[in-house]
């Protein structure tokens, strides 16, 4: 391939704003002090004394406690930008991160936007818009339909030509929100409306498209790097295949058993995608891999990925610093088409939730919080003891990074990572990484006996249940109140302490006295956000009747009714509940 002149049309950054909280802006953070860079932190009510807010060199109130009024507020962040004289924003992933809207909004401030520019992210974000790239050049696809579907009819018409189970998926965003399997005829217009309804409620836009959905795939995935210009260079291989709620909970790099062709045309069709529009910084290429071998493109995440530093650790580069010189105009000539991975990384999610509870998610305050050490281990964390963990936003806590000459190695030394490991006050994902590490499906030494899937622990972990963790003082009620939760697209029931919805019954009036003054009412059994109500004051609704939704920590709840009546809802859509708070009354 021609390598691409030097040029420089961008002048040398001096400060970054990063738009973004948490271990991600913590890290974005430690890169700008490496290279140079003065750093500028914003955050929201709940996140005034975070780690973030003390070690950047600048940090400016949002003035607002929901996403929505504070990371999600594009005005805001360009005003706070400018205001302190930022030349330059890093929006981190998540959040803001992959909105063509908020990139030009930056480059219309007359700041550098450190990212792919919006007409990448226009191209790639649509994921109608990128398997019509893939195709384009030749990338492996499944069957899915051309665009955006209007109805369920045309759904239909897609399941009689291809057969179920589908995947109905949002057009826009991604993290596994809006995205809906439909496995038989009864399920499919519940799935499009569900998909649709979540698809509007967490990126603003309601379209979906349907493919087939292919069964037991592993998730793997080659990072990019583009100069803007033309050059792109892939940055090793990934595998996210471990996953709860289409949502990743450990990765490793590079890509284990791949065979010599699998991965050349992963990393090909990868090249030929960003090639194909010009791709500026990072990005990740994600594909599925299917139990027959064949690969089929998936999406394009056009940002930093969660797992990075997987990449980074067994490639040596700063991804984060790679970014910085992109946006400076920088090439790539000190790069090889492939960059060659050295050894093998494994990254352990530490998030707040109980994986012997359905992963239900659970903020709270940090009263310990012991990390692992020793050589060839990294820890990312966006907190320290005695911090808090928001319900207002993700339930990750930290990520634990090994490494070792081979994937053996790096086994073994997460497992000592994870037994070093200790978190109290919040329920976490560390009792589910050392259990798997065990598991022989996952410390496989061939293709063959390498059984993780992304529905695996869904479908065929079996010991979820010994992993129940106990709840934080004043969450000791023996009594279970039983809700419906959504995973993988299928409704189950889950049972949980009635404490969890005691925040009114630790109020002036006694439990007795509650029940009587809201006969009939619908409790909020988590904290988090009303984001939609599904039905209008006076409604009549039945028995198991999905009422609305709540949100939080990345997770939906459906708001369901336990018995028929007249509706009326107590908070609007938007409101900030606490767990046991009245929502709606039906009677």
């Amino acid at each position: 391939m021609t390598q691409m002149t030097a040029t420089t049309s961008v002048p040398k950054l001096r400060k970054v704003l990063i738009a973004n909280r948490g271990e991600i802006a913590v890290r974005v953070i430690r890169a700008c002090a490496s290279y140079g860079l003065k750093s500028v932190a914003v955050y929201a009510d709940s996140d005034a004394n975070a780690l973030h807010v003390r070690l950047a060199d600048e940090a400016y109130a949002l003035n607002g406690r929901t996403a929505l009024e504070t990371y999600l507020d594009i005005d805001k962040l360009v005003d706070v930008a400018l205001t302190c004289g930022a030349d330059a924003v890093h929006p981190g992933y998540g959040f803001l991160s992959e909105r063509a809207d908020f990139a030009q909004a930056v480059e219309d401030a007359g700041l550098t936007w450190i990212g792919p520019t919006p007409q990448n992210m226009e191209l790639l974000g649509d994921k109608v818009a990128a398997r019509a790239i893939a195709r384009k050049v030749g990338a492996p696809l499944v069957p899915g339909t051309p665009g955006p579907v209007e109805s369920v009819d045309e759904i239909w018409d897609f399941a009689n030509q291809y057969g179920f189970p589908i995947a109905i998926k949002a057009a826009f965003g991604g993290g596994g929100r809006g995205l809906k399997v439909v496995y038989g005829p009864d399920e499919l217009e519940a799935g499009f409306q569900q998909a649709t309804s979540e698809a509007l409620s967490a990126f603003g836009r309601g379209e979906c498209y349907a493919e087939k959905f292919v069964q037991r795939p592993r998730h793997v995935e080659a990072q990019i790097l583009g100069d803007g210009r033309g050059r792109v260079v892939v940055v090793g291989t990934r595998d996210c295949s471990l996953q709860r709620r289409h949502q990743k909970v450990l990765e490793e790099a590079p890509a284990p058993f791949l065979t010599d062709s699998q991965f050349t045309e992963l990393v090909e069709a990868a090249r030929a995608i960003g090639e194909e529009v010009k791709y500026r910084g990072v990005g990740t290429l994600e594909f599925m891999l299917g139990d027959d071998g064949a690969l089929s493109f998936l999406e394009v995440n056009t940002r930093l990925q969660v797992e990075h530093p997987v990449t980074e650790r067994t490639t040596g580069l700063d991804l984060v610093v790679e970014q910085f010189k992109v946006a400076e105009g920088g090439t790539l000539d000190h790069l090889p088409d492939v960059v060659p991975a050295y050894g093998h990384a494994i990254e352990f999610r530490i998030n707040a939730e109980d994986p012997g509870r359905g992963f239900f998610p659970m903020p709270g305050h940090l009263t310990r919080f012991d990390m692992p050490g020793g050589p060839f281990l990294r820890v990312d964390a966006g907190v320290t003891s005695n911090g808090s963990i928001s319900p207002e936003f993700d339930s990750m806590i930290a990520k634990v990074i090994v490494w070792g000459v081979d994937r053996d190695e790096a086994i073994g030394r997460g497992r000592q990572a994870m037994r070093e490991c200790v978190i109290e006050g919040v329920p976490s994902l560390v009792g589910f990484h050392r259990r798997i590490l065990q598991e022989p499906g996952f410390a496989a030494k061939t293709a063959e006996e390498f059984t993780i899937h992304t529905n695996w622990i869904e479908t065929e972990c079996t010991w979820l249940d010994s992993l129940v963790q106990p709840y934080p003082a004043g969450f000791a009620s023996t009594d279970v109140v039983r809700t419906w939760f959504e995973v993988d697209g299928r409704w189950v029931r889950l049972g949980f302490p009635a404490a969890l919805l005691s925040s009114l019954r630790r109020s002036s009036a006694s439990a007795p006295e509650v029940s009587d003054q809201l006969h009939g009412a619908v409790w909020a059994t988590m904290s988090g956000v009303v984001s939609r109500w599904f039905v209008a004051l006076g409604d009549e609704v039945e028995e198991g009747m999905r009422l609305g939704t709540l949100e939080a920590m990345k997770m939906e709840v459906p708001i369901v009714a336990d018995h028929a009546g007249l509706f009326a809802y107590l908070v609007e859509e938007g409101s900030i509940v606490q767990e046991g708070q009245p929502l709606a009354l039906v009677g």
